[in-house]
């Protein structure tokens, strides 16, 4: 819900009063009201000082300066647009809350005696950071750069990749008084317009002041979240994971403010899939990746099954038979294993909220003076500490860190249904889970497409890297206007 526009008044003091008012000048050190005189005429100049780049201000004010009172006798804005002001990014407006906005936003507003519009100067310069390679998503071969907080440098991160004139950056924004600058970045002749439809009327219909948290407040206003704790959108920050999610038809879903860019829609499988696999020989990316699949199962499965056959010791198999502890201790198995998991998780906070320089030595004393005293004292058993070892290594290698946390929650509820009915309750709580994925939907895409409905083609593209030049198609499941590729 935006403001009721307000047209420029034809009194200059009645637009500076409006423009004094609304910005609260008198009350904001940061918000800059300069009173000028070019060509014996009265001008203001509206910005926020923390915005505005000094050389240009400076270089637009000297040629201001240079104006005789005969050159604004006759359309003095066309003239100063058009002949005086020395800056490419110039533009008019004739509504007052525009202007307003726009200078919250970054811009510069001149205002002038005699002029029916205002003219808006972006001399904006964010502060941002250099691009560097995010730590979540390293690569042994490829680029090191990564997106950054600043809006405008991404779009430009994306552009140097694909250098498509179809290529587009529809702007909106988003939250009534935070506005916040969203960008939707999709190939216009690739992209399925109602998929594209769907996710634009989406983030129109967001009424909420803000955007606080960025991109993971306007994820839960795109997608109805269902009971399972699985991610429905993928972030990236790394640009050319995005360009290639671009080509493919996806559409990309950029906040002001955030690193992160949303990929619409994903299934299950790309959060499971890593540049890396793409940056080496199609055996190896193969063989990377079924090593990976094996250890995000594993993340989820491997406790659980663990503990069913050391509960459940008749139905261990014979080649399998030494699984299982003699002695449990005087702990019963499963509080020892739902105690490591929430130690575990207090450990990884720990580590994220704990200086660079002390989060080894953090890792020393869990690992090795925790977990000794814990088995010496009868708390814990070895195979405990292995297992639980074992699946937080598994969870670690999962590329998508929104799903790792899901499947640490997933392998917890199987883990206490499963000491709650056994093996009825394993088999359950699996089946249940896959029924759950099976169902699930984002932006109207199957969440385990092409696994379930079944696509052979695109489900071999899955299970195996293969080389480039053979993947002539895009996924259907995403309905491109152009198929090939």
């Amino acid at each position: 819900m935006s403001e009721a526009e307000v047209p420029v008044y034809k009194s200059f003091a009645d637009n500076i009063t409006f423009l004094t008012e609304q910005l609260r000048v008198e009350k904001n050190f940061d918000i800059i009201h300069h009173e000028l005189i070019y060509g014996d005429r009265k001008f203001g100049l509206f910005f926020v000082d923390a915005f505005a780049k000094d050389l240009i201000m400076v270089n637009i004010m000297r040629e201001l300066s240079t104006i005789k009172e005969e050159d604004l006798r006759h359309s003095p804005t066309k003239y100063l647009v058009e002949r005086v002001i020395p800056h490419i990014e110039v533009e008019t407006s004739d509504d007052l809350e525009d202007v307003v906005t726009q200078i919250l936003s970054g811009q510069a507003a001149l205002v002038g005696e005699g002029l029916d519009e205002i003219i808006l100067l972006d001399i904006r310069e964010y502060p941002a950071r250099s691009p560097e390679e995010p730590d979540i998503e390293r690569v042994v071969r490829g680029p090191r750069d990564g997106f950054v907080e600043t809006l405008v440098f991404n779009i430009g991160l994306l552009r140097r990749r694909l250098r498509d004139r179809s290529l587009i950056m529809e702007y909106m924004q988003v939250g009534i008084r935070s506005k916040t600058d969203i960008t939707l970045a999709y190939i216009d002749s690739v992209a399925d317009p109602e998929l594209l439809d769907r996710v634009r009327k989406k983030l129109e219909n967001i009424e909420v002041d803000g955007l606080p948290m960025a991109e993971k407040t306007v994820e839960e206003y795109l997608f109805k979240k269902s009971l399972l704790p699985f991610p429905l959108v993928r972030y990236t920050e790394r640009p050319d994971s995005a360009a290639a999610h671009v080509l493919e038809g996806h559409i990309l879903v950029l906040v002001d403010g955030s690193p992160s860019v949303m990929i619409c829609p994903t299934t299950y499988w790309h959060h499971l899939q890593h540049a890396e696999e793409y940056r080496q020989e199609p055996l190896i990316g193969g063989f990377l990746r079924w090593i990976r699949f094996i250890a995000v199962w594993s993340s989820i499965f491997l406790l659980p099954l663990w503990f069913l056959y050391a509960s459940v010791p008749e139905i261990v198999p014979d080649a399998i038979h030494y699984i299982g502890p003699e002695d449990t201790g005087e702990v019963p198995l499963i509080i020892q294993l739902l105690l490591a998991e929430v130690g575990l998780e207090i450990l990884r906070m720990a580590a994220i909220h704990t200086p660079n320089a002390l989060a080894t030595a953090l890792g020393l004393v869990a690992a090795i003076l925790i977990g000794e005293v814990a088995i010496e004292v009868g708390l814990f058993t070895h195979e405990v500490i292995l297992y639980i070892a074992v699946a937080a290594l598994a969870s670690y290698a999962t590329p998508s860190y929104e799903m790792s946390i899901a499947n640490r929650v997933i392998r917890l509820l199987l883990l206490i249904i499963t000491s709650l009915f056994g093996l009825l309750g394993f088999v359950l709580g699996s089946v249940i889970l896959l029924l759950a994925l099976a169902m699930t939907k984002t932006l109207n895409t199957p969440y385990l497409w092409p696994f379930i409905p079944f696509n052979g083609k695109a489900f071999a593209d899955v299970l195996f890297r293969a080389p480039i030049p053979t993947k002539h198609r895009r996924p259907s499941v995403l309905h491109p206007l152009d198929k090939t590729k």
